[in-house]
């Protein structure tokens, strides 16, 4: 996860995977356009994504057309954010209750644990 997070921390490296995930196979010219940089900046980038698995090449012919691969992504999202989110559905479940409780309660008159 290390090479992951070293990926993700560099903005052209991000608007790189963003352009991958809105348009997949696209080769370093494509990519390169109209990108601030020159494109052996952004092949440098893409050694980088490749490294760290986020970026998958495929050969057709002479092309080399490059890939988002979002496994990395989501291995991040499940160990980093799933157990953060699980506390949170817990914590709206709970906050739920309360309230149709306390709703339960107004509405027969009596009153409710507030």
């Amino acid at each position: 996860m290390e090479k992951v997070f070293r990926a993700l921390a560099d903005p052209s490296r991000r608007m790189l995977l963003d352009r991958l995930f809105s348009k997949g196979g696209q080769t370093l010219g494509a990519l390169a356009a109209d990108m601030p940089m020159s494109r052996q900046a952004v092949t440098k980038h893409l050694a980088i994504l490749e490294a760290a698995n986020l970026v998958s090449v495929h050969w057709q012919g002479r092309e080399k057309l490059h890939y988002l691969n979002p496994v990395p992504i989501g291995d991040i999202v499940r160990r980093w954010v799933g157990k953060f989110e699980d506390a949170r559905v817990e914590s709206l479940t709970g906050f739920k209750a309360g309230i149709e409780a306390s709703a339960a309660c107004a509405i027969s008159g009596s009153r409710g644990p507030l």
